[in-house]
């Protein structure tokens, strides 16, 4: 497989009072390795439903998505989702933490490093900027 990533025919349905509301309707597409693809559209049109559909936090409810062997799949949320009651770095570290896999903290301190957050791991959300906590997120 040439492809990242296939979307194939991808449909979400939402059942509501009034009846079945069809949130993404035949969406398929490729992404190749060291390509940049980018999902627009208005709001409410399904962009966040198919971002959730990809990374697996929501059932799709007909088509199917193929990945490349030992991809992973993550993107950013519209929110930063910290926790205010943790330091940066026990957010980031907050994934590894629940999985028990405490051992790579040098790697995670090595990405606040890169990502310009060297100066700010004992620090709150609450003292960031906008974007340094799109950052930590």
């Amino acid at each position: 497989m040439n492809n990242l990533i296939e979307v194939n025919n991808i449909k979400k349905n939402y059942h509501t009072l009034n009846g079945e509301i069809d949130a993404i309707k035949d969406v398929s597409f490729k992404v190749k390795e060291g390509s940049f693809i980018s999902i627009v559209g208005t709001s409410g049109c399904g962009k966040s439903t198919l971002l959730n559909i990809i990374a697996g936090l929501e059932d799709k409810t007909s088509g199917n998505i193929k990945f490349k062997d030992n991809i992973k799949i993550g993107y950013m949320l519209q929110e930063d989702a910290l926790l205010p009651w943790l330091t940066v770095l026990d957010n980031a570290m907050l994934g590894l933490k629940i999985t028990h896999n405490e051992k790579d903290k040098d790697y995670v301190i090595y990405l606040l490093k890169k990502y310009g957050l060297e100066n700010f791991m004992n620090k709150y959300p609450r003292e960031l900027s906008g974007g340094m906590k799109q950052r930590v997120a």
